[in-house]
């Protein structure tokens, strides 16, 4: 008989712990075996912020910078967030920041070589699923910003469409539990556009509204 593994099963539902705070969910969190994510990436990327935090920011996946330290949102689209949140009169360092995959996933030709971002499947979207319920258990937001289309088809199903509904203010029941949501663009879509300074004014002003919501 053969026995499958861990990561056969698509889901990390066995390796959250049903009790303790953040520091607990990230050290079982290294441990993550729910899909086969974690046998090329370095290491869980984890949340990282207050844990008390009035907002939750929630990305896509870790990454290559993010995946060598450890941390999320540390690489040029992490410092654009913090400058554009800053901007937007949200202190970073009150945010709660996290990812809806925590492993990177990438593609590379050789070894050595540059490691290109690859978009996670909506299976590994959904595996990861429970990490960011306990996260959303833990810290209790008042308002969750959803940074691009992976983050919001991940918290609000595959019809997401972050061009329809960015800059809005939705509420939607997440995990169990009912949150307001704000979507706008991931930062990394800003770094990537021709005209770099009108996708920042965008970003900006989405947060601007999230700023708002929390005054």
């Amino acid at each position: 008989m053969v026995t499958k593994a861990p990561e056969d099963g698509y889901t990390a539902e066995p390796f959250v712990p049903e009790r303790g705070g953040l520091p607990a969910l990230r050290r079982a969190a290294a441990g993550c075996r729910g899909c086969p994510l974690h046998r090329d990436a370095t290491q869980t990327v984890f949340g990282a912020g207050d844990a008390h935090a009035r907002v939750m920011l929630v990305g896509e996946q870790p990454g290559d910078q993010e995946d060598r330290q450890g941390r999320p949102f540390v690489g040029p689209a992490g410092k654009l967030l913090d400058r554009a949140l800053a901007e937007a009169g949200i202190d970073p360092g009150e945010a709660y920041v996290t990812n809806a995959v925590k492993h990177f996933k990438f593609t590379q030709a050789e070894p050595r070589k540059r490691r290109i971002h690859k978009a996670p499947s909506l299976r590994e979207m959904t595996a990861c699923g429970p990490w960011l319920a306990a996260e959303l258990r833990v810290v209790e937001p008042e308002l969750i910003v959803v940074l691009g289309a992976t983050a919001g088809k991940a918290l609000l199903g595959s019809s997401f469409r972050v061009t329809q509904v960015r800059g809005t203010v939705l509420e939607e029941e997440i995990h169990g539990r009912r949150e307001r949501l704000v979507p706008t663009v991931h930062p990394s879509s800003v770094l990537r556009a021709d005209d770099r300074e009108s996708a920042y004014d965008g970003l900006l002003s989405d947060l601007k509204l999230a700023a708002r919501v929390l005054a």
